[in-house]
């Protein structure tokens, strides 16, 4: 993978270990010379994961709507920084430039980007890993309720296994490599109503 889109919070949470390793993966990200894409911001651990790796001497792409600019969020030291109109040309842009997904804690925008991506993938139209850093647990709700849409009929196993989750760094980087995507399947029944 030599582009991974990084999707977290624009806050840092309220424990420091949510900084710590959002740094951390930036740092090994660079280290490893894998480009990192993100939303551009400069604060909370979207910030914290564009400056590990910018310090490492790292690649950081930076995608960020005009709006957000005015609000002066814009990292100003990031690689390249590329301005976009709207929330879904930002997420659009960051799945071209990527090889798969990581998604840190966030708030109801990491939400949507990775519902995003996990439905995209689901349909085929990308077959791109797409992996959760649990820290501290913080998915293990999300998991929970994953293994409800299947146990109720909603989602199949294997879409399921979409969701690569690991609390370690270098083993959801592991996961990401070995990763192979599901077939896509008819999941709509073609009868006649």
């Amino acid at each position: 993978m030599k582009c991974i889109a990084i999707y977290c919070g624009a806050n840092n949470g309220n424990d420091p270990i949510y900084l710590e390793q959002a740094s951390l993966l930036g740092k090994m990200l660079a280290a490893r010379g894998t480009r990192i894409v993100y939303g551009g911001a400069k604060v909370g651990l979207m910030g914290a994961i564009a400056s590990a790796a910018l310090e490492e001497g790292g690649e950081v792409i930076g995608i960020l709507p005009d709006f957000l600019q005015q609000k002066e969020l814009a990292h100003q030291g990031l690689t390249e920084l590329i301005m976009v109109k709207t929330m879904h040309e930002r997420k659009s842009l960051m799945n071209d430039y990527c090889d798969g997904v990581i998604a840190l804690p966030g708030g109801f925008g990491t939400m949507d980007e990775l519902m995003e991506m996990l439905t995209w993938g689901q349909l085929g139209l990308h077959h791109k890993p797409i992996g959760l850093l649990n820290i501290d647990g913080f998915y293990e709700p999300l998991m929970a309720f994953a293994d409800k849409m299947v146990e109720k009929g909603f989602l199949k196993p294997e879409n399921r296994n979409m969701l690569l989750v690991s609390d370690n760094i270098e083993h959801l980087l592991v996961l990401m490599q070995e990763y192979t995507a599901p077939r896509v399947t008819k999941w709509i029944s073609k009868e006649k109503i």
